[in-house]
């Protein structure tokens, strides 16, 4: 019995290294990057206020029941704001397009859902949606991705592209063809944004001319240091994925394979994986106290290497996608501030090879 038992586990072992080739991605960590000299604003207690709220929406119920409570929250988030936008439903990509005052339609920007792919909607997330369309002028197409676990997690994928395919050519107003189009997303549409980048440059497709990616999640072998090492100062993630740390992680690995129907060493689940290379130019917005603190910095680091131009900006003490809290958290602002300026500096170097040539 003991020589089968250990043949079993032999198997498992060799199974697992041959099915997770996991890269080593330690010596990213080598990179540093400094984060803002600012003391958290007091408007931040609200904030976790409303966080400590979404936990006790699922206190005591499991499964189904946990998920609902979750997403009905969620959607909640934009109750009482004020929008200027104008806010248009789509049927056919699923989404929603938000439209400032005055916004040139032809502008275009690709926003994808946080939410652990399982929760979020594009009503969830408008009071980001509606500050992109005023800061960028331009119409913001919230995609209405298919969510586990109802549908597999590629279901989601496929719809994120179809919806950039789609954008491409098509406006609020009908088939138009865009001038400027940005990819952006927060924490697991985070993810899907980058990953859309790579797979908009293998297809051949117009690429984005930028992307933003607020606290992506960007591996899914939750193999950097912050994934552990954050659990304690993230009040958001560290109460709902904090116990992951006490279980191995090729169990995890299993798990997420089981889940997901995709390995989390494939790109497409894990954009960190990936070739980096010939991307567009991105904004990345964390912060030094959250999990994915380190899925963000490796990010940038193995792009920077590879060529591709990411910046990472980094806030100290806020919750993950503190940019949702928008107005009332001045770091919001901040962030809306910082990515204003982003945009700015993309046209302004997209117009330079034109101008030489006049």
């Amino acid at each position: 019995m003991f020589w089968i038992i250990a043949v079993v586990i032999l198997l498992v072992v060799a199974l697992t290294l041959l099915l997770f080739r996991i890269e080593d991605m330690s010596h990213l960590d080598a990179y540093e990057y400094s984060v803002k000299e600012a003391t958290p604003s007091e408007e931040n207690l609200k904030v976790l206020e409303r966080i400590r709220e979404m936990g006790r929406a699922g206190k005591g119920l499991r499964g189904k029941a946990r998920l609902i409570a979750l997403r009905k929250h969620m959607d909640s988030l934009s109750d009482g704001l004020e929008f200027g936008s104008e806010f248009r439903q789509c049927d056919s990509p699923s989404g929603e397009w938000v439209i400032a005052p005055g916004a040139d339609t032809q502008r275009r920007i690709l926003y994808i859902h946080g939410g652990a792919w399982a929760a979020g909607s594009p009503r969830s997330h408008r009071s980001i949606t509606d500050r992109l369309s005023h800061i960028a002028n331009a119409s913001v197409f919230a995609v209405d991705y298919r969510l586990m676990p109802e549908h597999r997690f590629m279901d989601g994928v496929r719809d994120c592209r179809r919806a950039y395919t789609w954008l491409i050519e098509s406006g609020p107003d009908g088939p138009d063809e865009a001038t400027f189009i940005l990819v952006a997303g927060d924490s697991a549409g985070g993810s899907h944004a980058l990953g859309l980048l790579a797979w908009i440059r293998e297809s051949g497709l117009r690429q984005a001319d930028g992307a933003v990616a607020f606290s992506p999640s960007t591996d899914l072998t939750l193999s950097a240091p912050s994934n552990r090492g954050n659990i304690a100062t993230d009040p958001m993630l560290g109460p709902m994925f904090g116990g992951l740390s006490k279980i191995p992680r090729p169990v995890i690995w299993w798990a997420t394979l089981a889940a997901f129907r995709i390995s989390p060493t494939s790109p497409v689940a894990s954009p960190l994986l990936g070739n980096l290379a010939n991307l567009p130019p991105t904004l990345i917005q964390a912060s030094d106290s959250e999990m994915l603190l380190d899925n963000a910095r490796r990010y940038a680091s193995k792009a920077k290497a590879q060529g591709s131009k990411v910046v990472l900006h980094t806030w100290p003490g806020m919750v993950h996608v503190w940019q949702i809290f928008t107005p009332v958290l001045p770091e919001a602002e901040e962030a809306f501030d910082d990515i204003e300026s982003f945009i700015k500096e993309i046209e302004s170097k997209k117009r330079e090879p034109e101008a030489s040539q006049t």
